[in-house]
């Protein structure tokens, strides 16, 4: 079934091809949010509201972008949106988080196959540190870095899913590069890790 057909189906409020959306889209929907919003908890819940989302308002879908844009663009907002409300509320971390230590970050980062502790530590810390500077980026340089480095979409895509030129995307990325490598620079300077 091509997008096309999916998005008709869905439309006219086919249950079928509304499963084979989620099916077919679910894992990189939640992946989306995770990277935004490093918790598995709330990315998962998010992915749900996306879908419900596209299930409401299938309707107002007019083809221009490809559906996994659409996709994308809806998880992203959504994932934001949730960040600026934890913000607002004056929540600092979960206490899942706290007495974990962020391990719900580095669940879905594939680890080191070595047995030896200490190295596994040493990648976990480079891995938190990696995700605390991500997250220090300016809101556009976060999304626009994490889109095409976790999610790996072309450049032309996240220019359509954030509705930016690709010129913008362009210098985003460059920007977003430059942060983090003086960010993790200085952090080594201070030996952070």
């Amino acid at each position: 079934m091509d997008e096309s057909e999916l998005i008709k189906g869905i439309q006219q409020g086919d249950h079928r091809s509304f499963q084979t959306l989620v099916d077919t889209y679910q894992r990189k929907v939640v992946n989306t949010c995770l990277v935004i919003v490093h918790n598995t908890a709330d990315a998962e819940d998010l992915a749900q509201d996306v879908f419900l989302e596209i299930f409401r308002t299938a309707g107002n879908f007019r083809g221009e972008a490809r559906l996994s844009t659409w996709l994308y663009r809806i998880a992203t907002n959504r994932s934001l949106n949730h960040i600026r409300n934890k913000k607002r509320k004056g929540f600092f971390q979960s206490l899942e988080e706290t007495f974990t230590g962020g391990k719900n970050r580095n669940s879905e980062i594939s680890e080191n196959g070595d047995d030896q502790p200490d190295h596994r530590i040493t990648d976990r810390q480079r891995s938190d540190l990696l995700h605390r500077a991500i997250d220090h980026l300016p809101e556009k340089q976060r999304v626009a870095f994490t889109l095409n480095k976790y999610e790996e979409l072309p450049y032309q895509q996240i220019a359509e899913i954030m509705e930016i030129s690709l010129a913008s995307v362009e210098s985003l990325i460059h920007r977003a590069k430059k942060n983090l490598q003086e960010q993790l620079y200085e952090c080594y300077r201070k030996k952070c890790v």
